[in-house]
């Protein structure tokens, strides 16, 4: 029998609380800029940029804040971290404990999570087709 995570809707305020905690972390750092792992990073990215008044990079650079929305299997923040290993990372939500990034919060690992930019309905189909791709 295969279990049916949770789905959790991510609202627009809960992205502007994300983006204070991180930026009320990092706002004093010597980050020089901010990067956003496309295309879950890039809102994030944005925001930060904005907020502690760095410049929104477009590629990783060592003295850069790495941003993404979601720690989940670890792959594309650890690829980013083998190549630039000075960076600071940082994620909205991390499905484990944070170890060498920052997280504003850490969720279930079996939660389904949907980020305010995403369509809902998108997210539900891709939420079904990948439950039923692992429960055959």
């Amino acid at each position: 029998m295969c279990h049916s995570p949770a789905m959790r809707v991510l609202s627009w305020a809960q992205f502007d609380q994300a983006v204070q905690q991180l930026a009320s972390r990092f706002a004093g750092s010597a980050v020089t800029g901010v990067y956003g792992v496309p295309r879950g990073g890039l809102c994030l990215a944005v925001a930060l940029s904005h907020a502690i008044d760095r410049p929104l990079l477009s590629a990783p650079e060592p003295s850069a804040l790495i941003v993404d929305d979601v720690y989940e299997t670890g792959r594309t923040l650890q690829a980013l971290k083998a190549e630039v290993p000075q960076a600071s990372f940082a994620v909205w939500v991390s499905k484990g404990h944070p170890d060498w990034w920052v997280a504003v919060e850490v969720a279930e690992s079996s939660e389904w999570l949907v980020f305010p930019w995403e369509n809902l309905e998108l997210a539900r189909a891709d939420e079904q087709e990948y439950r039923a791709s692992r429960c055959l």
